[in-house]
């Protein structure tokens, strides 16, 4: 069930916190409030109060734990329920997230919550450059800027009309018309060069970006070279239907999304286990790869 309340106020914020550890945790008072929020006991109490009386089927109070515990017909109001959406925030936290409420002598003390993740390598990006970009996808502008790319390391000034920031994975990029090529494609924001200087009026529109505003289906299921017990576990792992993953996906970004879970549509890997899904599909979308 999708959130009817999503934290973007303050007073949606706690009853998000409130639902978060609730439902992922088993428990929350106010005291995980506090100590996440650096408020009073009062104030968290509060947010308690004001959660407990929005939604009165969610949460009822265990003096044996002193917390508040999910009710057997709980009800997801703040949260979406997937798991990504917790660890999310443990990522926030830190490398250890403790039960804040929990004290050394409590019977029902937890072990603290540890996890880790990997830190990328980070791609520099000139701040100068980095509010042109800003300045001409908020004022609709072209820019004359630098770029160098591996097929032409040499800086060449380009005009550009940007219009979308895009997180592929590993980098960011700027979708954005290109007036040398006279089409709309990728630039890595690391290789932008030089002083950018706006220079009047963007001449194409967004809606004209026909790869960002076309919508595919890519279709992949697990490598036909694996058993049958393997197949299951990777139709398991994506949550697949019928044995298929069907993702929609803007077209011009299928093969980040293709990269990203390291489906390869140019050759199979050495082995089933290596490769684990393949694009049955490919035949339909190949016009929108640019590895194929």
């Amino acid at each position: 069930m999708y959130p009817t309340l999503v934290p973007s106020t303050y007073l949606e914020s706690h009853l998000w916190f409130i639902e978060l550890l609730a439902w992922w945790q088993g428990r929350v008072n106010a005291t995980d409030l506090s100590r996440h929020f650096a408020i009073s006991r009062t104030q968290a109490n509060k947010y308690m109060q004001r959660y407990r009386a929005l939604f009165p089927d969610n949460l009822d109070y265990c003096k044996t734990i002193k917390g508040f515990v999910p009710q057997p017909n709980f009800s997801l109001r703040c949260i979406s329920g997937d798991a990504s959406e917790y660890l999310d925030w443990l990522d926030k936290q830190g490398s250890t997230v403790c039960n804040s409420s929990a004290h050394s002598s409590h019977q029902f003390d937890h072990q603290p919550i540890t996890h880790t993740s990997l830190t990328l390598p980070k791609r520099q990006v000139s701040p100068v450059i980095m509010r042109a970009l800003v300045s001409a996808i908020r004022t609709r502008q072209r820019l004359e800027i630098g770029y160098v790319s591996l097929s032409t390391p040499d800086d060449q000034g380009r005009v550009i009309q940007p219009h979308t920031f895009v997180k592929t994975g590993l980098r960011w990029h700027l979708r954005a018309y290109c007036e040398k090529s006279s089409v709309f494609k990728d630039f890595v924001l690391s290789r932008f060069r030089g002083e950018p200087e706006l220079s009047g009026p963007a001449r194409h529109d967004p809606a004209e970006d026909l790869g960002w505003n076309t919508q595919i289906t890519l279709t992949l299921q697990p490598d036909p070279r694996l058993s049958a017990a393997q197949r299951q576990i990777i139709e398991h792992d994506y949550q697949m239907q019928n044995g298929e993953l069907k993702l929609p996906v803007r077209a011009a970004l299928a093969q980040y999304l293709l990269q990203e879970l390291q489906v390869s549509t140019k050759f199979l890997a050495g082995s089933g286990e290596a490769q684990q899904l393949v694009l049955v599909n490919r035949d339909e979308v190949k016009p929108w790869l640019f590895d194929s």
